[in-house]
């Protein structure tokens, strides 16, 4: 099959890059043609990998959209698997080539800033649909920026995007919790296809051995340092639990971003023992989580799947984690991992699963090999087998008319 993978980006940093790597290199093992097409322009090889730099790319910003879009329809696509594209007339562009499938990594046309949570009076997930009350709240609950002019440009780019819906051959989410956000926001039920992620880094052959009982606890958290991943509370609920336990928690916080310098800051205030490593190869970063007790994902955001607690398992460690947006995909309390259930998530509650699941250590270790097993379960081969099926059965099908 010709297959032409459409994204903004490409050899970007991040988790969606990293799909596209994987995925990508599985399809053509497979045997499929691969094309993709990008805003970005063709850049230096050294940004991207050997294979994504070999594949026909077809630049936005090289050749303009047209241009772009006629060498794609030269190349013959069966189908078209389109991703982040933050420039809509791609999409509309590819409808005239090919069915197109596509894969939203979050809520694009649900949610006005595609955070889908309320920053005031608490920082909470929002489960409202998609329409005019979220403008009336976008502000007043600081579902974004504060600026008037960013409210309305981004509502009138998740209305276009909510407009596509029904051009789409089908929608591909990556959780349970994501189909039923598209599903209430209008599109049919047997369009939306569930195709959960996989641990971009291949699973180890044993798990990492426990940390020894007589060190101190240690909690990992990697991720990109915005307000949405909760390191704040994070930070807050490992003292508070350091006070209930008796003793104090290493704490490792590995990535960087906006609000590294505010954490850092509470951090000390706090008198948590807190290292911040910025950001780590992929080596020294999964040697830091294979000796954590836990990794740690606080996020006051309801995560679309929340790959890091896969990938932590992946290297035979479990997780901890607020029970929001798709982490029941991949979190299987008591297996491989603690579910904090909170509504709105608070340090406080964060606090009581971590003393709880660090009073038992030894269950926190008889978890490794299990989490192991569940990031094994969750393959690659998996995944590509589901979007195989599902490439075949759009690539002879028309896309359905708007609305259904």
């Amino acid at each position: 099959m010709r297959i032409l993978v459409a994204n903004d980006g490409f050899g970007d940093a991040g988790g969606v890059q990293r799909y596209l790597d994987a995925c990508i290199g599985g399809l053509v093992a497979r045997g499929h043609a691969v094309a993709m097409l990008h805003r970005d322009p063709i850049g230096a090889p050294a940004r991207v990998s050997p294979l994504i730099a070999s594949l026909p790319q077809f630049s936005v910003a090289t050749h303009g959209l047209e241009g772009a879009l006629a060498s794609a329809r030269a190349w013959q696509p069966d189908i078209c698997y389109s991703h982040n594209m933050d420039r809509l007339a791609v999409d509309r562009g590819l409808l005239e080539l090919a069915p197109v499938l596509k894969f939203m990594h979050g809520y694009l046309g649900t949610c006005v800033s595609g955070l889908k949570r309320h920053a005031l009076p608490r920082a909470c997930p929002c489960d409202r649909t998609f329409g005019p009350a979220c403008a009336l709240l976008f502000l007043p609950r600081r579902c974004g920026r504060l600026s008037v002019r960013t409210l309305v440009s981004q509502y009138s780019w998740a209305s276009e995007q909510r407009d596509l819906f029904g051009a789409y051959a089908a929608i591909v989410v990556a959780s349970d919790h994501m189909r039923d956000e598209y599903v209430r926001n209008g599109v049919a039920a047997h369009r939306v296809i569930v195709n959960a992620l996989f641990p971009t880094c291949a699973p180890q052959a044993a798990p990492a051995p426990a940390p020894p009982r007589e060190a101190a606890p240690t909690i990992a958290f990697l991720a990109r340092m915005t307000p949405l991943k909760g390191g704040d509370v994070l930070i807050r609920a490992v003292s508070q639990a350091s006070r209930a336990l008796g003793y104090a928690i290493a704490l490792t916080m590995i990535g960087d971003g906006p609000a590294r310098a505010e954490w850092e800051a509470l951090a000390r205030r706090l008198d948590v023992a807190c290292t911040f490593t910025g950001w780590l190869d992929d080596e020294a970063r999964f040697e830091a989580v294979r000796r954590a007790d836990l990794v740690a994902v606080p996020s006051t955001w309801p995560e679309p799947f929340g790959l890091t607690g896969l990938e932590a398992a992946a290297h035979g460690v479990p997780a901890i984690a607020f029970d929001v947006g798709g982490v029941r995909q991949w979190l299987r309390p008591g297996v491989n991992g603690v579910l904090v259930e909170a509504h709105p998530p608070s340090a406080t509650a964060f606090a009581g699963g971590l003393a709880d699941a660090l009073r038992d250590r030894a269950r926190l270790a008889a978890m490794r090999p299990r989490a192991l097993e569940v990031a094994r379960e969750m393959s690659v081969a998996r995944h590509l087998d589901r979007l195989e099926t599902l490439f075949e059965r759009c690539a002879v099908r028309p896309a359905m008319a708007a609305g259904g």
